[in-house]
């Protein structure tokens, strides 16, 4: 049986460019549509924070208005954080993780990656030990990817330069109105890092697999991530 890390942001506010503290913390959809395609599936999951703290859904991620207004999609993704509720509120500690011991990881978005897991040491040890062995999956959604910006090669490079991928999009960014406050942006970063970095139309589903490397662009592209992180490791068996 696959084992699965799923980690999660642990962060409760991203600091503005104001100096302002935004609530924040992970996207609700981002963690349910993976979660429950790797549950239905039959792996192996663990999820782990920093610090082995209690991660918390972003208030924006179950509203209405972020939702395209679909009642129905909150209520579910709702009754499945309660379904999921002792997982959640008792992660591993990341720190304590060994990479060794899953065939692949998965980082979901929301606002909080970009203030802790962008400068983790201990994310940055997974993604360097499990990006560089094509027998395991690396794989992110959305913001998820702020948590590459932490990992480095022994001789002092980013681990994903060169590499194809995606995420959420600098105009998406701007289409939420947070990207005037924000202290940087996903997309600018990657990019600059040495990324090729592609995209689909805003808030569609869009997925990028290059390799062993899996990444989505949004909420919508979840579920997606999922199916092609289960591919991905059904071709490695």
């Amino acid at each position: 049986m696959p084992k699965i890390l799923i980690v999660l942001t642990a962060a409760r506010v991203w600091s503005q460019n104001d100096g302002t503290q935004r609530p924040t913390g992970f996207w609700a959809e981002e963690f349910v549509a993976p979660h429950r395609a790797f549950r239905d599936a039959g792996v192996d999951i663990t999820i782990a924070t920093p610090g082995g703290k209690t991660p918390v859904p972003d208030a924006m991620s179950l509203a209405l208005e972020a939702n395209n207004g679909d009642a129905a999609l909150v209520a579910d993704v709702t009754a499945y954080l309660e379904e999921t509720r002792d997982l959640l509120e008792h992660p591993a500690r990341l720190e304590d993780v060994d990479p060794a011991d899953y065939d692949a990881v998965l980082v979901p978005g929301g606002h909080g990656p970009m203030q802790d897991l962008a400068v983790n040491p201990d994310v940055a040890r997974v993604l360097g030990a499990m990006l560089p062995d094509d027998s395991k999956v690396v794989a992110a959604l959305c913001h998820g990817q702020s948590s590459f910006l932490s990992a480095g090669t022994p001789d002092g490079t980013w681990l994903f330069k060169g590499r194809k991928l995606t995420s959420f999009t600098d105009e998406e960014e701007t289409v939420t109105g947070l990207a005037l406050n924000a202290p940087w942006l996903l997309e600018k970063r990657l990019r600059a890092g040495g990324a090729e970095f592609t995209s689909g139309p805003a808030w569609g589903p869009f997925v990028v697999v290059d390799g062993n490397l899996v990444t989505g662009q949004n909420p919508a592209s979840g579920k997606a991530v999922a199916e092609a992180v289960l591919e991905a490791l059904a071709a490695r068996v």
